[in-house]
């Protein structure tokens, strides 16, 4: 290699390692800029929430300088008892000791009766305050939660989503009390101490304060990874709790394929995996005390030591060093409580950051801006080159789909599964928007619509009934909350309910269980066309109502269906054939196309995909 090219080739790579080092350092930079703007993001969003609280937010931290100052007057009071009672020249016994009570009857007035009222309004307020904030915080997430598509909740489980509206708004109640205020007393409390100190003694007060610089420093530095751990914590611990959410709902498959074992090694590894988030940060935080704990231990002792050679050389007076050793306290036990709520803040923004992202989850679907009120509803309804997908990038579900239902027709889909039945009428309630085309409803199309009111317009009843942990009468009220006594009763009657419903227990006033778990699968069905007889919507959606019932439970439903359906535009997907074949028409779906309509007697005499899947029925 010449000399040449060998100095070429030693300096482009002495500027590529120039360029890489200034790329990592550019990095770096980009990173902790980034990190610093969402920090004050979140506290910028979460200040939104504390504004209408800002003056009651103000009188507790005037009550906690009430509160905080009073201890501030010891030191003083103990120099005044050294030097000007204790160690005064000339003054009886007498005179000493009635002086020395009458200074601590004051200070027992102090505490006694004026200090536990302060007390006990600085914490009722400051918990006052957070309480109404996280009401605020987790009304918000409510609305949210209700606004969110189906499509967010098919990527998402149900116990994350309760840990973050739970655990971690919970956990954001700690900025409100620390951050906004205990912080601010302690602040408070630094400064009036180093304000009394430095007039006792200037030098002193320097040699007090001579390890702030540091006691910042370590701050810094430990916190801005402290943050970043503490929120990998509560992401580990969403996850055990989803987990554990699902497990517990699905028990009884757990039981019925003895899987206890497995599902203790799956658990002990989300469990496991949280251990170590958790370990992580508290070995991090622990790093921190020690450190931080150090510096405000080290630091009396230089003022013991500076103090202790002024009164050796007469030029401090010993109630003087007393005051100021005590005041040492004052001065690091805030600096010890601030390292504290430096930990408490870093979890408490770490949880502002999993709030705020699970609020800025977009909503699929809106309504338009000049979207308008349904009013009421014909049910004509029509389907205009319609495709859709669950995702962008993945094949169409539905494809370039045409079809129109008359007001009051009957119309079932059926066909194999995951041919897009289901799909098709998901799209009528706006659950999901259509990819492209459209659907209109009494010749608008359904986006014009507000939401809520073109789905008031709609009732369904599905294949997995959906029932709360409520009463009867509750369940069924959820047609319409408004609804009489009465009025609930005779939808029972309709759905063929009513007679089961008053052998329970409790009759209409009887707890049906997580999910009603109490009743059996016909009893929920009934009590869910109950609730859409109470609504009483123009059109109906029954999404295989009947397909996992035995034929009794079948047999009243079947009847308080075509009962419901009666002068209503109806839409039924139904896997057993035998159920549908009064349709006014059949629609024949596969792979996402319509391949067959007609009724049954028509469909049948085509020879196509319906009779083979009417003949395979009847052969079983």
């Amino acid at each position: 290699m010449n000399k040449d090219f060998k100095g070429r080739y030693e300096l482009s790579h002495a500027g590529l390692a120039m360029a890489v080092m200034g790329y990592n350092r550019a990095s770096y930079v980009i990173d902790k800029n980034m990190k610093v703007v969402l920090f004050l993001d979140s506290i910028k969003r979460y200040m939104v929430f504390v504004k209408p609280y800002w003056k009651a937010i103000i009188i507790t931290i005037i009550i906690g300088l009430l509160k905080f100052g009073i201890p501030l007057m010891i030191p003083l009071v103990m120099k005044y008892v050294i030097d000007d009672i204790i160690l005064v020249e000339g003054m009886s016994q007498d005179e000493k000791t009635s002086i020395l009570l009458t200074v601590m009857g004051a200070l027992l007035f102090v505490f006694i009766v004026l200090r536990p009222p302060i007390e006990y309004y600085r914490q009722y307020f400051a918990q006052w305050i957070g309480s109404k904030i996280l009401y605020d915080i987790r009304e918000q997430l409510f609305n949210h939660i209700q606004k969110l598509s189906l499509r967010f909740y098919s990527n998402r489980k149900v116990g994350e989503i309760i840990s973050r509206v739970i655990h971690d708004v919970e956990q954001t109640k700690n900025f409100v009390i620390t951050g906004l205020m205990n912080i601010w007393l302690d602040t408070a409390t630094i400064i009036i101490a180093i304000i009394i100190m430095f007039n006792l003694n200037v030098w002193l007060t320097f040699v007090a304060i001579s390890m702030f610089p540091l006691y910042g420093f370590s701050i810094k530095y430990f916190y801005s990874r402290l943050r970043h751990l503490t929120r990998v914590r509560s992401q580990a611990l969403a996850d055990v709790q989803a987990h554990l959410h699902e497990r517990v709902q699905g028990m009884s498959v757990i039981r019925s394929f003895a899987l206890e074992d497995y599902e203790e090694e799956q658990f002990a590894k989300r469990n496991g995996k949280f251990l170590s988030k958790a370990l992580e940060q508290t070995k991090w935080n622990a790093k921190t005390h020690a450190v931080v704990n150090t510096i405000t231990d080290v630091a009396p002792l230089f003022v013991i030591l500076a103090s202790g050679y002024l009164v050796i050389q007469e030029s401090l007076e010993l109630g003087a060093m007393t005051a100021f050793v005590m005041y040492m306290e004052r001065l690091y036990s805030p600096l010890r409580r601030l390292v504290n709520s430096s930990t408490t803040l870093t979890q408490s923004i770490a949880s502002m950051d999993r709030v705020f992202e699970f609020i800025d989850e977009k909503y699929d679907i809106k309504d338009e801006p000049n979207a308008r009120e349904l009013a009421k509803a014909r049910g004509e309804v029509k389907f205009e080159n319609v495709t859709f997908s669950y995702e962008q990038d993945e094949k169409p579900v539905l494809k370039d789909l045409n079809l129109t239902i008359n007001q009051g027709e009957t119309v079932a889909f059926v066909g194999m599964s995951g041919g897009g039945k289901s799909t098709l009428i998901s799209l009528i309630p706006r659950f999901y928007d259509v990819t492209s085309g459209r659907i209109l409803l009494d010749g608008t199309d359904i986006r014009h619509y507000k939401v809520r009111s073109l789905r008031d317009k709609i009732g369904m009843v599905l294949q997995d009934t959906v029932l709360f942990s409520d009463s009867v009468k509750t369940n069924i009220l959820m047609g319409n909350p408004d609804a009489s006594e009465e009025e609930v009763i005779l939808a029972a009657k309709a759905a063929n309910a009513h007679g089961f419903i008053m052998n329970l227990p409790n009759g209409y006033d009887t707890e049906v269980g997580e999910r009603g778990v109490k009743l059996s699968g016909g009893q929920k069905q009934r009590i869910a066309i109950a609730r859409v007889f109470l609504k009483n919507p123009p059109v109906l959606i029954f999404d295989e109502a009947t397909s996992a019932l035995d034929l009794e439970s079948e047999h009243y439903i079947q009847e308080a269906l075509e009962i419901l359906a009666k002068d209503r535009t109806t839409f039924i997907v139904a896997h057993r054939l035998s159920t549908i074949t009064h349709a006014d028409r059949i629609v024949v779906i596969e792979n996402g196309e319509i391949v067959e309509t007609g009724n049954h007697d028509q469909l049948i005499s085509q020879n196509g995909s319906y009779k083979k899947l009417f003949e395979v029925q009847q052969l079983n």
